[in-house]
């Protein structure tokens, strides 16, 4: 009879994590994954990125099981190609949300992802994607980011950090929903309370599994809630310092592998 696994679910962020600053993924990470696999463990991505963004990069990986997307806030089955599990962003409370911060920042420019396996990505004029890989679509005014529903707010600001905006967000949004900073130039309004670790949580559950087995890699601040709902939390080199404080082990950074070494280790052939 084979050992138990120690870690029976892995979770990994995709962005500054499992890809590569190119978005592509390395053979190594790909075999790393295929490893786990073949011990018997699950893989699960978790993301910020929406459904729709994150589609073509499960096909790559071969996933057709689940996948946590939107911040935590929806739960995607790959196979099927359809939400499990969706929570939208007020849009009222979104605009409110969006005018207090403007008021103690001054202008800032925002983009939201629409709600849906096929929502798309509405960019204001003055935003700038962060990923230019990612496709988008230019609106003309804000009024036009809120005809649908929306699953999170993705805000700019022309001066400001990445660090500095998500304070005074914090600051001043209170209880019209969740601050997280999830990537250069992405500071982001999703529904209040829900974390990467809302979304993980109940995917585990649908898998079976809980977190004492489970093991989770990311690189930002709203990989923490993650950490912590986790067993063990993995940062990469190239992580936020909020998450390596956080975390119980600092790998190599998302360019070198970091994640393929800690699995290589761990489900040893």
């Amino acid at each position: 009879m084979a050992p138990p696994l120690a870690y029976a679910l892995i979770a990994t962020d995709l962005d500054g994590t499992l890809l590569r600053g190119d978005d592509t993924l390395s053979e190594r990470s790909l075999a790393a994954l295929a490893r786990v696999a073949d011990a018997g463990a699950r893989h699960l991505v978790v993301t910020g990125r929406s459904a729709p963004r994150v589609r073509p990069l499960l096909e790559t990986l071969g996933t057709t099981g689940l996948a946590v997307c939107g911040q935590g806030a929806q739960v995607y089955d790959a196979g099927t190609d359809r939400l499990l599990w969706s929570v939208t962003l007020d849009r009222e409370l979104a605009e409110t949300a969006l005018g207090k911060i403007e008021a103690e920042v001054g202008e800032v420019y925002a983009a939201v992802d629409q709600d849906g396996v096929d929502g798309l990505t509405l960019v204001e004029p003055g935003y700038r994607m962060p990923h230019p890989t990612l496709p988008a679509v230019r609106v003309d005014r804000r009024d036009d980011l809120w005809r649908t529903p929306i699953s999170k707010v993705l805000l700019r600001h022309p001066v400001l950090s990445d660090d500095e905006l998500a304070v005074a967000a914090r600051g001043v949004v209170g209880s019209l929903a969740t601050v997280t900073m999830s990537g250069p130039g992405t500071v982001e309004l999703q529904p209040c309370g829900i974390t990467k670790a809302t979304g993980l949580a109940l995917a585990a559950e649908r898998l079976g599994l809980g977190r004492e087995s489970a093991l989770a890699f990311g690189d930002m601040p709203n990989d923490i809630p993650m950490f912590q709902w986790a067993a063990r939390g993995v940062a990469m080199a190239n992580a936020h310092p909020e998450l390596k404080a956080v975390a119980d082990e600092v790998t190599l950074s998302n360019e070198d592998d970091g994640i393929a070494v800690v699995l290589e280790r761990l489900f040893a052939q």
